[in-house]
């Protein structure tokens, strides 16, 4: 199945994942579609969370709202990481004030055994319509990035049944039942990478993978437990810039830059920009890392604190972001001022 889409007007973001000479870095947010925006607040009250992620028109909608309201350099679509437990079995809720819930956690070596990654794509049908359709609808404008979670942190919440601040349920069935544990990951591999290529045939034109808790592994577990998954799947997709973000991981840097395969490694704001950049050797490109907190600063110590992170990073081989996704109560003027000032970066 092959799609014509409409010549890309704005291709900043993609040349920066190349490596090529920019006059800018482009800039993008993550979870920069819905939450702070008052265009998507009308729609919250009208539809439920996965009523706006699988209805292709909505999920198109919510996506390029940020894009008429803020310009930014890039979309992602609106979808969530929990769409691949959903399709391998597990009942995923948001809870309001509480967050996503997943009520047959695994709890079990034997539930964990039957963890299959079966037709994943087919499954998740909705988030490859909603990124044909935003194609078309973006019309060109700025590329649309498509997204997946790792399989550490998507096994995380598979076990755990919820977030947590340290995965403690989580952790303790990997080390106690590391067999098990060892199934799920692959069949989590495999349900990503499925899910993720058929985005790309879908119209995907980059990927960004999160491993929102990588950092709760130490070095070691993350070597066992992380590295060699995001590899994998970093490796499985070919035609299309791949974004690797192990928030926390500030050891695996160096290690990801050479090893994985990824075209860009996400930096949150617990890392320097001159760290980053040592640990890579300055061959790889970064993209973040605005603490999202800052975004709550007044504007001109916003506009301020933005310059000074590009003035750290440097305009070649960088894509500006924040080093997590953007708060729901971040005022749109703030997040305004943040984009502006790296599109107005000399």
């Amino acid at each position: 199945m092959s799609h014509s889409f409409p010549e890309l007007k704005n291709d900043l973001f993609l040349r920066a994942l190349k490596g090529e000479e920019v006059d800018r870095p482009p800039v993008w947010m993550m979870r920069q579609a819905g939450r702070y925006l008052p265009q998507y607040m009308e729609l919250r009250k009208k539809y439920t969370f996965f009523e706006r992620v699988e209805t292709p028109e909505l999920a198109c909608e919510i996506t390029i709202q940020p894009i008429d309201e803020l310009e930014p350099d890039a979309a992602i679509i609106f979808s969530d990481i929990l769409t691949i437990p959903q399709a391998l079995g597990i009942d995923v809720d948001l809870v309001k004030g509480k967050g996503p819930v997943l009520e047959n956690n695994i709890q079990t070596v034997d539930h964990a055994f039957s963890i299959l990654a079966e037709d994943v794509p087919q499954k998740l049908d909705h988030v490859m319509k909603a990124i044909t359709l935003t194609r078309h609808e973006l019309n060109g404008r700025v590329p649309l990035i498509g997204f997946g979670g790792a399989p550490w942190t998507l096994f995380c919440y598979m076990v755990q049944g919820e977030g947590s601040k340290n995965f403690d349920k989580a952790k303790s069935f990997l080390y106690q039942h590391p067999d098990a544990s060892r199934h799920v990951m692959k069949e989590l591999t495999k349900a990503t990478i499925d899910y993720l290529q058929a985005q790309v045939k879908a119209g995907a034109q980059a990927i960004q993978v999160f491993d929102s808790w990588s950092g709760l592994l130490s070095p070691d577990d993350f070597n066992e437990w992380a590295l060699p998954y995001l590899m994998e799947i970093t490796q499985s997709i070919k035609d299309v810039p791949v974004i690797l973000f192990a928030k926390g991981s500030w050891y695996a840097l160096e290690r990801l830059s050479y090893k994985s395969g990824a075209s860009a490694l996400g930096i949150d704001w617990t890392v320097s920009p001159e760290f980053a950049r040592e640990k890579t050797r300055n061959e790889i490109t970064l993209q973040g890392n605005f603490d999202p907190t800052q975004l709550l600063a007044p504007i001109p110590e916003i506009k301020k604190q933005t310059k000074r992170m590009v003035d750290r990073f440097g305009v070649q081989k960088y894509i500006a972001n924040l080093g997590h996704g953007i708060l729901p109560h971040v005022p749109v003027d703030h997040a305004r001022a943040f984009v502006d000032t790296v599109k107005e970066y000399k």
